[in-house]
């Protein structure tokens, strides 16, 4: 295990055993950095499926446009990406707007709390050739889409969504329904990963 030291945080880099499957990047919020519950735990889901994991740490600016902050988000993803060698992005919420360059250059991708309700977003999901998971839930009336969330899905993304769920993926007044929700997207990230993973590496 090594990294980059941040306060409050002994690595921002996580080697799984033996030779890895690729590196994935795990992409965050707002205001919901990379050691945040759903991060945090999908990268342990993706050490165990034999992935390198690199967190991505930012201070976004306020938000002016669609337009501008697609670049910024991209412009903090781009420079952390390699330029070969297999990559999965592993996004919440503002991290969505890395889903055009994720199409472009056809990268597999775990989507928690899409944005569904910023069409160019939408766009590059679906444009996206290769295997993603979306992961949201329906009260969450921030950004999820039910219907577009289904429309995804029938175009070849793996679904995940959760009954009550805001846009923490809490369940409101019920903080144990909350706790078995991060379980139950976490279920979602292992099965998607097993099923891009190679058995043998």
């Amino acid at each position: 295990m090594s990294g980059v030291r941040v306060p409050g945080v002994v690595a921002t880099s996580f080697e799984p055993e033996g030779e890895p499957v690729g590196t994935a990047y795990l992409v965050p919020g707002r205001g919901y950095p990379a050691v945040a519950p759903l991060l945090f735990f999908a990268g342990f889901a993706l050490l165990q499926h034999g992935w390198t994991v690199r967190h991505v740490w930012w201070d976004p600016p306020p938000h002016e446009s669609h337009e501008q902050t697609t670049a910024w988000v991209r412009a903090r993803v781009e420079e952390a990406l390699p330029r070969d060698g297999r990559v999965m992005v592993v996004a919440k919420s503002l991290g969505t707007y890395a889903a055009p360059l994720a199409a472009e250059r056809g990268l597999e991708a775990v989507w928690f709390t899409p944005l569904l309700q910023v069409p160019p977003l939408v766009d590059a999901i679906a444009a996206n050739p290769a295997r993603q998971l979306l992961v949201g839930g329906t009260a969450d009336d921030i950004a999820w889409r039910p219907d577009v969330a289904r429309t995804l899905a029938a175009r070849g993304c793996d679904l995940c969504e959760l009954p009550g769920a805001d846009h923490a993926l809490m369940t409101p007044g019920d903080t144990v329904r909350g706790v078995e929700g991060h379980a139950e997207a976490i279920r979602a990230l292992d099965g998607f990963l097993s099923a891009v993973s190679p058995v043998n590496r």
